[in-house]
């Protein structure tokens, strides 16, 4: 299994470097850390007494890794999960924060193991992911993974804007979807006509 550094650094290559979308919700960007984030951490980096969009540029590949380290996977008690969910779970986590763990808590409950829907790894939910794991061991990170793709299809189903995250010009798999089936086993990749099937009430 790989180290949680390198899965940090394997987050940092999926985020890209700066990005200033105006159709994003969280804004100017570099390697995935927003303004907001880096306003909330208080890192002014150009040391101007001001935290903006210079200090995003400014942010560098290791301290973004180190971010990610200390606030999206030891904070958030990331590490207290099954080992095949950690990847996705901290990948979501930087993605969409404390919507990784709902959609983890939505599907415990499904498998029958009554949690809580609050975003926060805590005892229960930390129990029953382990007990989910046991139930169904060669499925959960799956199962995690598909519950995720499902997220983002239900953005663009719900946000025009966000739908050229999971769509792509040409029609095929936009970069959501991509990201999420990295942490699902091939046989559970949508194929090419499925994914346009699931996207075509979008014109």
């Amino acid at each position: 299994m790989l180290s949680v550094r390198q899965i940090a650094k394997e987050i940092v290559d999926r985020e890209g470097g700066y990005v200033n979308d105006p159709d994003d919700p969280g804004g100017a960007t570099k390697h995935g850390v927003t303004l907001a984030t880096m306003r909330r951490l208080g890192l002014d980096l150009d040391g101007d007494g001001a935290i903006g969009i210079s200090d995003v540029k400014a942010l560098g590949r290791d301290q973004a890794i180190d971010i990610y380290l200390t606030h999206y996977f030891t904070k958030p008690g990331i590490g207290g999960l099954p080992e095949c969910l950690q990847a996705s779970v901290f990948d979501m986590y930087v993605n969409a924060g404390g919507n990784a763990i709902k959609i983890l808590q939505k599907l415990l409950n499904d498998m029958g193991l009554q949690v809580e829907v609050d975003g926060a790894l805590g005892p229960h939910t930390l129990a029953a992911a382990s007990r989910a794991e046991r139930m169904a061991p060669d499925h959960l990170a799956d199962a995690y993974g598909i519950a995720r793709r499902n997220y983002y299809y239900r953005l663009g189903d719900n946000r025009v804007q966000s739908r050229k995250y999971a769509r792509r010009r040409d029609g095929g798999k936009g970069g959501w979807i991509v990201r999420a089936e990295t942490f699902i086993a091939p046989r559970f990749h949508l194929s090419a006509s499925e994914h346009k099937k699931r996207v075509s009430a979008w014109g």
